[in-house]
């Protein structure tokens, strides 16, 4: 999805700072500003983000992915961005993430899943008095008071969350506390915003701006990434914080506002829909089925691709003459809505996945991105696309001339097999996709 913001420069004019008209033979423009928003989406989404951000470092010539003016990010995608802005490439987190390689510190998703016993025990210790103020207040009038509404305040003896979110903070500290790298957004090369939601007020905060870049990024990570119910709020300054999502799902203003005129943005949560599915060659599948969890994951995905698809529209009035750039997976993508990231094998699967359709949407999109990216000094490698060879995570990787080279794939390799017909190839992903999981 590709949102045009404004009118470009007429042609044969010099390039204007920050963004004017360059076109695709022309240079890049001497000044410009260039930025990138990751949407949040747990596991899933961060995977997800991965595998198109290294389909998008390879193909993209005369841009950097760890050399951009902006990063913003939320959630899960506040824990990419913040490893783009310390130097590290989108490959070598994939081999972080994703692989768990023993070379580089590996990230394992089950440390996400440590109950929050430091909550638990802290809630605990708060009944006793919950149970004696109950008491008192039946007592006080045992037949004007309703037994449950006297004792209603032991609800507050409830976890505020599940799940120990200091993990993320602990393993970020550890990363970035390595040579050339830092925990302190006052120390990077560029900027890094990452966004929370401050529980108390409903407010959306920027952590990384001047006045709220004291905090370290790790823990500004944990706060963003804090979705109510799975994970405590966050407290940061004497406030809490929570999920950056609450308000918005992708935060690209951020960037807009830093002075970005190209922001290439990523969502990886769209809703499911099973009929367009279904054309693609896979069998119906009603979500229901799926019972609540499933019920709950197509409600929140509608409700946020909703809310995305309304500060897109904005952003041409409050933003003229920038460009906003999105990837995202289509709605019939199985594949996405139903993998268990938690499985190694899944992680894998969905990271190539990824790798894969953004190739195949860059392809197919070509005559459409390619001006408007020229517009900020950036051509399209269709060289690099049309390699059906090159793979993610199958047959090893390596670094050559500042991009990711490929060692050749099997013959099998769906890209060669289906080449110049996407229609087909689209299903033909999903069809193989739906026979592993039938084997497993």
């Amino acid at each position: 999805m590709i949102e045009k913001l404004g009118v470009p420069p007429a042609p044969g004019r010099r390039p204007r700072a920050h963004g004017g008209n360059a076109g695709a033979g022309d240079s890049a423009p001497a000044e410009r500003k260039i930025g990138l928003a990751l949407a949040g989406g747990g596991p899933l989404g961060a995977t997800y983000e991965l595998g198109a951000l290294v389909a998008l470092d390879e193909a993209l010539e005369g841009v950097d992915l760890n050399d951009l003016d902006v990063y913003v990010g939320v959630s899960s995608g506040g824990i990419i961005v913040a490893g783009l802005a310390n130097g590290l490439s989108p490959l070598s987190m994939c081999r972080m993430f994703i692989e768990s390689d023993p070379a580089e510190m590996a990230f394992q998703p089950q440390m996400l899943l440590r109950p929050a016993l430091r909550e638990y025990a802290r809630r605990a210790a708060s009944l006793p008095s919950l149970l004696l103020n109950g008491l008192w207040h039946y007592l006080k009038d045992p037949f004007g008071e309703r037994l449950i509404e006297s004792f209603q305040r032991l609800s507050w003896a409830l976890p505020a969350g599940i799940f120990d979110g200091a993990a993320i903070d602990r393993f970020l500290a550890r990363l970035f506390s390595q040579p050339g790298r830092t925990n302190d957004f006052r120390k990077l090369r560029h900027r890094l915003v990452l966004v929370a939601t401050d529980l108390d007020s409903g407010e959306a905060v920027q952590f990384g701006i001047p006045g709220r870049d004291d905090v370290p990024i790790s823990t500004a990570v944990q706060a963003s990434a804090a979705l109510p119910g799975l994970f405590p709020p966050v407290e940061i300054g004497g406030r809490f914080y929570v999920d950056g999502a609450l308000k918005k799902t992708l935060h690209a203003s951020v960037a807009l506002r830093e002075g970005a005129r190209l922001v290439l943005c990523i969502n990886p949560l769209v809703p499911f829909d099973s009929e367009m599915a279904a054309r693609g060659g896979r069998t119906p599948r009603r979500l229901v089925e799926g019972g609540l969890p499933v019920v709950l994951a197509q409600t929140l995905r509608a409700i946020i691709h909703s809310r995305m698809q309304v500060g897109m529209g904005q952003y041409a009035k409050q933003h003229p003459g920038a460009d906003v750039v999105l990837f995202e997976p289509n709605r019939g993508d199985a594949e996405m809505f139903f993998t268990n990231v938690f499985s190694y094998a899944s992680r894998r699967r969905l990271s190539e996945h990824a790798y894969q359709k953004t190739r195949a949407e860059l392809l197919r999109r070509h005559d459409e991105l390619a001006p408007i990216l020229a517009r900020h000094g950036i051509r399209i490698r269709m060289d690099v696309l049309r390699d059906a060879t090159r793979r993610l995570v199958d047959g090893g990787a390596r670094r050559a001339g500042g991009r990711a080279a490929r060692h050749p794939a099997p013959a099998l390799d769906v890209l060669a097999r289906l080449s110049g017909n996407l229609d087909s190839l689209e299903s033909g992903l999903q069809r193989r996709g739906s026979r592993r999981r039938e084997a497993a």
